[in-house]
C-alpha cells in the first residue's frame, strides 16, 4: 500500500531518497513464447459471486497473460506497475480489482469516492466508465462517474452534489480543477489508478495535474499504473507514486506486439497515397478500419475525399465537439461506423472489438506511437492487418525540435520491437482473409 509524501516536492526528489520504496520488490516477466490465454478461469481468483456472474455473462472465460499475473496481486491491495502489449486486457485488471475491493457504505453514512482512475484522453475516460458499467450490474454500490474537459464544470459539480460516485474516472486537468474548486473530495480514496501512465506522466503539465490529484488522496492507498510502453525515465517517475510495487511485464520490451497481427509497409509518394488507400479498402474485406493521419486538417480533408468516393467514413480529432466525438465512438462500438479517419486521438487505449484493419496513411512519428496505433487491430488475440504508408520526405515536429523520416521510424520499429513488418507490393497476392479474419 502506498505511503507517499503528501507534498508535491516529494515527486522532485531522487527515487532512491524515498523511504520504504523498493523498485523491484518482486517482478513477473513472461516471455514471448507463452500463449495469449492463460490456463484456468476467473473463478480461480476467488472473486465475488456478483462479479464472477457479470464476467461470465460478458463472455469472459479465461484470463489473459496480464490478468493472470496481475489480478491476484491487485485484489490484495498491492501496488502494481504493469506493462503489457495493447489489446491484452489491462483495463480489466483494474476494473475487476476495484469492483472486488470496493466496500458498501453503511446506510447511516454518506457515500464517498473510494477510487480514482486517471487517464490522458476523454474518449478513454468514457470507455473505462463503460467497461465498469458492464461488470458492476450486480454491485449497485460500485457507482461511477466520468469527468473531462469539453463539458461545463458547473454541470460536473451538480452531478457530484446530487450523487457522490464510488469510482471517479477523469482526465488530470478536469479532476485537478474540481479539487481546486472543492467540489471533489478525495480524502477517503483507497485506490488510485493511472491508465496509459506514460502519456499522463510524459507531459509536464499533465504530470503536474496528476500529482495535484494524487496528493489530495490519503497516504495509505493502493496505486495501480498500466501502459503498453514504458521508458526507463517514466518508470522512475511512476515509481515515485508507489511503495513496494509488484512489477508485471508481459513480453520483453523488444517483443511488444500482438500475436495474430499481420504487419506491412508500402513505399510510395505523397501523391500516390489516396489511390493506394482506395485499393486497400476495396481489396481487404475488413469489419472496421481506422486510418491514421498526422493532423486535424488532414483528418478532415481525407474524410471528405473518402466520402466523395462513397466510402462510409467519419473523421475523429481533438477539435470536434465532445458530443460529436462520443457519438462517433458509440457508433463505432455498435459497428455502425466502419471507417474512421483519425489523428492519434484513437491511437491509445480506445478499444473497438471489430477493428481488424489499421492503415497509417501518415506514418507514426515514433516507435511507441506505431505500436499503439497497430494495437487498435488484433484486440485480445483476434486477427488483424496493419499497413503503413512510407514516403521519403523528411518531416519535422517543431514542438519537439525533432526531424524524422518514415523509413527511419520503420527501421527503429523493426530493430526495437523485432517485428516482422513486410513490404506490401501486391495486395491481392499477399493479403487473404485468413490473415485478418477469425475463421
Amino acid at each position: 500500500m502506498s505511503d507517499a509524501a503528501t507534498d508535491l516536492a516529494a515527486f522532485e526528489d531522487p527515487i532512491d531518497s524515498r523511504p520504504n520504496t523498493n523498485q523491484a520488490a518482486f517482478g513477473v516477466t513472461i516471455g514471448s513464447n507463452h500463449s495469449a490465454v492463460a490456463l484456468g478461469g476467473f473463478q480461480d481468483f476467488c472473486l465475488r459471486t456478483e462479479l464472477l456472474n457479470a464476467i461470465r455473462e460478458n463472455g469472459f472465460e479465461h484470463p489473459s497473460e496480464v490478468q493472470h499475473q496481475a489480478l491476484p496481486t491487485a485484489i490484495l491491495g498491492t501496488d502494481i506497475l504493469a506493462q503489457a502489449k495493447s489489446g491484452m486486457g489491462k483495463t480489466a485488471v483494474f476494473v475487476f480489482a476495484l469492483l472486488e475491493q470496493l466496500e458498501k457504505v453503511a446506510d447511516d453514512q454518506k457515500p464517498h469516492v473510494q477510487a480514482v482512475i486517471v487517464v490522458h484522453a476523454r474518449e478513454l475516460a468514457y470507455q473505462i466508465e463503460h467497461e465498469i458499467k458492464r461488470f458492476n450490474r450486480y454491485l449497485p454500490h460500485c457507482t461511477t462517474a466520468v469527468f473531462f474537459g469539453g463539458i461545463p464544470e458547473d454541470e460536473d459539480i451538480k452531478r457530484i452534489k446530487k450523487e457522490t460516485p464510488a469510482i471517479v474516472v477523469g482526465t488530470p486537468g478536469r479532476l485537478s480543477s474540481l479539487i481546486q474548486r472543492k467540489a471533489l473530495d478525495l480524502s477517503r480514496v483507497k485506490h488510485f489508478v493511472v491508465d496509459e501512465f506514460d502519456r499522463c506522466l510524459e507531459d509536464a503539465k499533465m504530470r503536474r495535474d496528476v500529482q495535484n490529484v494524487f496528493v489530495k488522496t490519503p497516504q495509505q492507498k493502493q496505486v495501480l499504473m498500466f501502459s503498453a510502453t514504458m521508458t526507463d525515465e517514466l518508470k522512475t517517475v511512476a515509481l515515485k507514486f508507489m511503495v513496494n510495487p509488484t512489477m508485471v511485464s508481459v513480453d520483453r520490451h523488444a517483443k511488444l506486439t500482438l500475436h495474430g497481427l499481420a504487419q506491412y509497409f508500402v513505399n510510395l509518394t505523397e501523391g500516390q497515397k489516396l489511390r493506394r488507400l482506395c485499393d486497400v479498402l476495396d481489396v481487404v474485406d475488413f469489419n472496421q478500419c481506422i486510418i491514421f493521419v498526422s493532423s486535424v486538417e488532414r483528418s478532415e480533408a481525407l474524410n471528405k475525399q473518402l466520402q466523395a468516393m462513397k466510402f462510409p467514413s467519419s473523421a475523429m480529432h481533438s477539435r470536434m465537439e465532445q458530443t460529436e466525438r462520443l457519438r462517433i465512438y458509440e457508433s463505432c462500438k455498435k459497428n455502425e461506423t466502419r471507417i474512421v479517419v483519425s489523428t492519434d486521438l484513437f491511437g491509445r487505449g480506445v478499444d473497438i472489438d471489430r477493428i481488424n484493419l489499421v492503415v497509417q496513411f501518415d506514418m507514426a512519428s515514433d516507435p511507441d506511437s506505431y505500436l499503439h496505433r497497430v494495437g487498435r487491430a488484433g484486440r485480445f488475440g483476434t486477427k488483424g492487418v496493419t499497413i503503413a504508408f512510407l514516403t521519403e520526405e523528411e518531416k519535422e515536429i517543431k514542438r519537439e525540435n525533432r526531424k524524422y523520416t518514415d523509413t527511419g521510424i520503420m527501421k527503429e520499429v523493426q530493430e526495437r520491437f523485432e517485428m516482422q513488418v513486410k513490404e506490401l507490393t501486391d495486395l491481392k497476392e499477399q493479403l487473404d482473409q485468413s490473415q485478418y479474419m477469425n475463421q
